[in-house]
């Protein structure tokens, strides 16, 4: 299963893919079937359908960004009560920046989300191995990768440090291809960042959809949804990229 690389070249040259554009809201509300004014899920069933799962993370962040935030199972006795298991419905491969704290933006409880963060939300093989460990061993089916707004390790990735630090390297060097697209794409230097932050969620993405052997099967025959997302700290909203729900099975035949 593959990313539409026209449609990202196009999000380039006519600039309407970036996180918060209106016409891709309309596309994913509508494939989606998200209802205005609609802000909860029933848990149970976005466990069960990794497409209501969506909708479960679409409705809560929607909570938070409007200050309705409901803050569920986050009392004493919900986190005394997991001890036996867990059960989450989404996994996030988040960036660890402090400012991005995924289960308040998605506004969701203990034992809901199963979450590995790194700066730039990077993966190496400890990363996949808990991805794996998540949807092999915990049944979670849908798997979401958020970038966000104002992203230090892009931005880094984006002005290439001759001696970079330490490890550093390792990040900068896993987010070039992203940085240099949005060099190419010769825009002013506060776009090129927001581009090549959302370049580098659909480079993840696709290297999840494709990562063998448990992800790619999984991912190819719907049983794991691999999407994209980009979090605004301006607004708090987490703004889902298009190409990574149209090119989801349930909608790309």
């Amino acid at each position: 299963m593959k990313l539409n690389s026209k449609l990202a070249v196009a999000g380039v040259l006519l600039f309407l893919a970036f996180s918060g554009n209106a016409a891709a809201q309309t596309v994913i509300d509508s494939l989606l079937k998200l209802e205005k004014n609609q802000y909860f899920a029933d848990r149970d069933s976005a466990y069960l359908d990794p497409y209501y799962g969506l909708k479960k993370l679409i409705y809560g962040n929607r909570r938070f960004a409007e200050d309705k935030s409901v803050k569920p199972r986050q009392a004493d006795i919900d986190l005394k009560n997991t001890e036996k298991g867990q059960a989450p419905f989404a996994t996030i491969i988040g960036c660890a920046d402090s400012r991005v704290p995924n289960e308040i933006i998605f506004d969701q409880g203990v034992g809901d989300l199963f979450i590995t963060r790194t700066a730039g939300q990077v993966m190496a093989e400890a990363s996949f191995g808990t991805i794996e460990y998540a949807t092999v061993v915990l049944k979670t089916n849908l798997i979401v990768v958020l970038g966000h707004q104002s992203c230090g390790a892009v931005d880094a990735a984006m002005k290439l440090p001759e001696n970079p630090p330490g490890h550093v390297v390792t990040l900068i060097n896993a987010i070039k291809p992203a940085s240099l697209r949005a060099k190419a794409a010769n825009l002013a230097p506060a776009e090129a960042l927001d581009f090549a932050i959302r370049e580098n969620v659909i480079e993840q993405v696709k290297m999840l959809r494709n990562l063998e052997p448990v992800l790619s099967r999984k991912a190819e025959k719907g049983e794991v949804l691999i999407v994209g997302a980009v979090y605004d700290l301006k607004t708090g909203y987490v703004n889902f990229i298009e190409e990574t729900i149209t090119s989801l099975p349930k909608f790309a035949n």
